[in-house]
């Protein structure tokens, strides 16, 4: 019994995570109809960055989380301002240009950090473990639970109970006849593209927890945040939470 609920809490823990990064590519492949095929590598930069600050600097895990994020939508910004918006709907062009960004995001960080990957690292106040139906789990993999679950709650009001969430929907839905209403949806989509970012680069300091800092995050990652999608559908909060938790589990 008590082996059923650790695996159990472990599959749910992964699948939180996987929501962190998928909801991101979801809600941006939905709203912009961009594939970003370095989202993976976006959630690895956040999670080199969320090392830099919180274990090389010392500077604190949380503050790490939000630099690793910022650092993240930084980058995501480049992209789509230098790349990705001179190539509306050609998903050919965009997957192969996003995939170049992955061998350079991942040379740059093999620069800049070397080729050793990076111990699992938290906050002092998180290590140790509680007690679960008589068996003992990591406070880590509760807190990127807690994470996964705030955000699900957070995108589902964005998406379902504000104004830019109705814009969102009807982007998705009818692009051409929301920017005839005056919707100056491009900026819309781009705080999409820079919160999307902003999330993995989050995302990779939070699973950092678990699966460390190293080369080989970018694309191990985002082979099954694409599943999580395929699995959940575009631009879907609840399908992208189904999706994770499912993938989640069934690796566990």
């Amino acid at each position: 019994m008590e082996a059923l609920v650790v695996n159990l809490l472990n599959g749910i823990s992964f699948g939180a995570l996987l929501f962190l990064l998928a909801s991101g590519l979801s809600l941006i492949f939905g709203v912009m109809g961009i594939l970003n095929l370095a989202h993976g590598a976006l959630y690895m930069v956040g999670a080199y960055v969320g090392w830099t600050v919180a274990v090389q600097h010392g500077l604190g895990f949380w503050l790490a989380v939000l630099v690793g994020g910022l650092s993240a939508g930084a980058v995501s910004l480049v992209m789509e301002r230098g790349f990705l918006r001179h190539l509306p709907g050609q998903l050919n062009e965009q997957a192969l240009l996003t995939f170049g960004f992955v061998y350079i995001l991942a040379n740059l960080s093999l620069w800049i950090w070397g080729p050793l990957s990076r111990a699992p690292f938290t906050a002092p106040s998180l290590t140790g473990s509680m007690a679960v139906g008589g068996a003992s789990f990591p406070i880590a993999r509760f807190v990127i639970i807690a994470a996964g679950l705030v955000l699900a709650v957070g995108l589902w009001w964005l998406q379902n109970k504000t104004r830019t969430g109705a814009i969102l929907r009807a982007g998705m839905d009818d692009r051409e006849m929301t920017m005839g209403l005056g919707i100056n949806l491009e900026r819309v989509a781009l705080a999409v593209f820079f919160l999307g970012s902003f999330i993995a680069g989050s995302a990779g300091v939070i699973g950092a927890q678990l699966l460390g800092a190293n080369l080989q995050l970018d694309i191990n990652i985002l082979l099954l945040a694409l599943v999580v999608v395929v699995l959940g559908g575009m631009g879907s909060v609840e399908g992208a939470l189904l999706g994770s938790m499912i993938i989640g589990l069934i690796d566990t």
